[in-house]
């Protein structure tokens, strides 16, 4: 008979492992997480003893370990591709197709006019219309949007905050147009505004009358949309802004707590509509942190509703889509982007998501094209039909590090919850700007590290080719988009009843004004009741918001930066001295121009167009300040004129456009001739952000100075722009 295995103590493998750790010290081996959490190298039982929640099961009370008793073993996860090309006819195309290949929803992206509230034909969004997304201005780009595709049968998912309510109901509409009723719509509307004022900036109205839209959209869906979820409350911006794990557990949960308040101070009860709120979380390279962080969740949502006296299973658990990050994808190299891709999906699947939707390859370089959406699409339905990781519920379930993780990931976040909370709520805190820094920070933390090359990334700061091979790219043509936009906005203003139309915007515009506002079987009216009767009579989307507007305002956000979090990566004594050397070699010839000039090299970092998107405008912004630079920040939304006339005003020696959506063919050459227009076409640009290889010629044509692409380092773009300003100046 085999004799017992008797293990060897702790002790005896700190003494092994202490041979081979640095210095002797198994403690150097522990990895301190961005979010301020200890990994360590190996755990042990001894790690999971005292924990409350690490013996229970899926289905149950308190969900850490998935929503559902069975998970993916009875059925996967839901597989979408989040996608708008330029029009609503291309983008029906491809979801259709999509659908075909094994597609099981449907994930619209709009375009940036569409998420700020302008039609097609509005001054403002020239260089924004189908870009990035796709095109809405009416019922009739819905109907298009949707056509042959059964909305009773195929659920749908919009991303969209600012422009809920008309987009929102122009859905509806269409789907009545079809014959599909309310009743028996599927699917989810993000709508979820507090983290636009945060990261993302599609808002269109203050904090205050925004949650206040909110509050109609899950009333009015709770009543007449039971299948529909009426919140994504999302994450997964936050993260892309920067934010670390913690951070975006954290401030997600404490929107979704203040979605709840709204909602339940409308006179709603708690389990009339908890069930249908959903989350949305980004999925990044950190592997094990991703996985713990999901599970994290579900413990901590369960907790939070038990708080707001939830009764219902339903509103006890939290479901969540997932996407895959987009800012780990890589300009250089970006085939290594398909295995990002992949770790990322799979981190999702071991987490429990219940949709997934993973990223293109090519997609920090330009618009995804059909043939990376395609391989996109086949990494969910490899990891679904061939590795039989469905067949386990929760595998990670009883790992020692996972559990441990787990519970540190929620006691994180649950310390930055009652920060919230201390505040008076994450309306406050993101009202005071405090959120917003908090996330800035991590983003210039993180950049910083990349920059000195404490992080990895492969193909961008180690193990570079030599030479980068063109890939194919989409290019859109915005002008013959916008113009096909115009010609239908015409033809449905040149055949509406123009009366009842209006009758209808000034109803909204009415309800609007009510301070004393309830719900829909009150009389008084909700706002989402009211958009789909102006959107059944051929209102667009820039009248529906331009109604609410009236009375509502637009917001217009403080511009702030941080300062100092770049530079702290320098100066901790752990970078290399090599860059070390860079960093203080660049800090010195800033500080020799300011003397031979008598001030300061001067850059106005500015966003164009309705790109809100500003995590590289803010880290760039806060690295140059900490070169040197005295650096000005351009408000958001900004057009070529405001944009010229404000580097003009501020005397500075170059501007730098941050470019996210694909305008840059259309308002860079546009800032360039606006500067010569106005006598200051010695005022350098430069360009950074998400530009194909193939338009750096005409950029450079168009008179751009420099263009600095993903994964440039900002010390070796500073150096750049310092010269193009001496040679500028002579």
């Amino acid at each position: 008979m085999t004799e017992p295995f008797k293990p060897a103590s702790l002790d005896a493998w700190h003494k092994a492992a202490a041979k081979s750790a640095p210095g002797g010290d198994v403690d150097a081996l522990n990895w301190l997480t961005p979010d301020g959490i200890t990994v360590k190298p190996l755990y042990t039982a001894a790690d999971t003893a005292d924990l409350p929640y690490a013996n229970t099961l899926p289905g149950f009370e308190p969900y850490l370990r998935g929503p559902q008793a069975t998970m993916y073993a009875v059925r996967p996860w839901t597989i979408r591709q989040y996608a708008g090309f330029s029009t609503a006819e291309e983008s029906n195309a491809f979801y259709r197709k999509a659908l075909a290949a094994g597609g099981q929803g449907v994930s619209v992206a709009f375009d940036l006019a569409t998420h700020r509230g302008y039609d097609s034909d509005h001054p403002r969004v020239t260089g924004d219309v189908g870009k990035a997304g796709v095109a809405i201005d009416s019922v009739e780009d819905m109907k298009i949007l949707f056509d042959q595709i059964p909305l009773d049968k195929v659920s749908v998912s919009m991303t969209m905050n600012g422009a809920v309510l008309p987009v929102l109901a122009g859905y509806v509409v269409a789907a009545e147009e079809q014959g599909v009723s309310q009743d028996k719509l599927s699917g989810t509307i993000q709508n979820d505004i507090l983290k636009e004022f945060m990261v993302r900036n599609t808002y269109i109205y203050p904090p205050e009358p925004s949650m206040r839209i909110i509050g109609d959209i899950i009333e009015y869906t709770a009543q007449h949309m039971p299948k529909f979820n009426s919140i994504s409350i999302s994450g997964y911006h936050m993260q892309e802004a920067g934010a670390n794990q913690a951070l975006e557990l954290a401030f997600t949960l404490a929107d979704g707590k203040e979605y709840v308040k709204t909602a339940i101070a409308k006179g709603m009860d708690v389990d009339a509509f908890a069930g249908r709120l959903s989350f949305f979380w980004a999925v990044g390279m950190n592997f094990y942190l991703e996985i713990a962080k999901m599970r994290a969740a579900r413990l901590l949502w369960c907790r939070i509703m038990k708080g707001f006296d939830a009764k219902s299973p339903k509103s006890l658990m939290l479901r969540t889509h997932s996407q895959t990050s987009g800012w780990s994808l890589t300009e250089q190299d970006p085939y290594n982007n398909v295995v990002r891709t992949t770790i990322e999906a799979m981190a999702a699947v071991f987490g429990g998501t219940q949709s997934l939707h993973t990223n293109s390859f090519d997609e920090a370089i330009a618009l995804p094209t059909e043939f990376s959406s395609r391989i996109a699409r086949n990494t969910q339905l490899i990891i679904q039909e061939e590795t039989h990781i469905t067949n386990v519920v929760d595998p990670w379930a009883g790992s020692y590090m996972m559990e441990k993780l787990t519970q540190d990931m929620a006691d994180a976040a649950w310390t930055i919850i009652e920060e919230v909370q201390a505040m008076g709520g994450m309306t406050k805190a993101v009202d005071s700007g405090w959120a917003k820094l908090k996330i800035e920070a991590a983003a210039a933390e993180k950049q910083a590290r990349i920059d000195s090359g404490k992080d990895v990334i492969v193909g961008v700061n180690k193990y570079k080719l030599a030479k980068e091979d063109p890939i194919e790219t989409l290019s859109i043509d915005n002008v013959r988009v916008r113009e096909g936009q115009i010609a239908r906005l015409q033809k449905i203003k040149a055949t509406r009843d123009t009366a009842k139309v209006q009758a209808a915007l000034d109803a909204l515009t009415a309800c609007a004004e009510s301070e004393t506002h309830g719900s829909a079987a009150s009389g008084e009216g909700n706002l989402l009741d009211l958009s789909i009767k102006a959107m059944r009579l051929r209102a667009t989307v820039g009248e529906v918001s331009d109604a609410l507007e009236k009375v509502f305002g637009r917001h217009r956000a403080d511009t702030q930066k941080v300062t100092g979090v770049y530079a702290a990566a320098y100066d901790d004594g752990e970078t290399g001295g090599d860059t070390m050397e860079y960093w203080n070699a660049l800090k010195a010839d800033i500080a020799e121009f300011a003397d031979t000039q008598g001030r300061r090299p001067r850059v106005m970092i500015s966003k164009l167009g309705q790109d809100g998107h500003d995590r590289g405008a803010k880290v760039v912004a806060t690295a140059f300040a900490d070169l040197g630079y005295d650096v000005d920040m351009g408000p958001l939304f900004q057009t070529p004129e405001e944009c010229a006339r404000q580097a003009i005003e501020n005397d500075v020696h170059a501007v730098g456009v941050s470019t996210l959506a694909a305008g840059h063919k259309t308002l860079v050459p546009a800032i360039i001739a606006e500067l010569k227009k106005q006598g200051a076409d010695d005022i350098i640009v430069f360009v950074g952000g998400v530009i194909p290889r193939q338009d750096y010629d005409f950029l450079y044509e168009a008179g751009v100075k420099g263009i600095y692409g993903p994964g440039t380092p900002i010390p070796a773009s500073a150096k750049d722009v310092l010269a193009q300003i001496k040679k500028a100046i002579g």
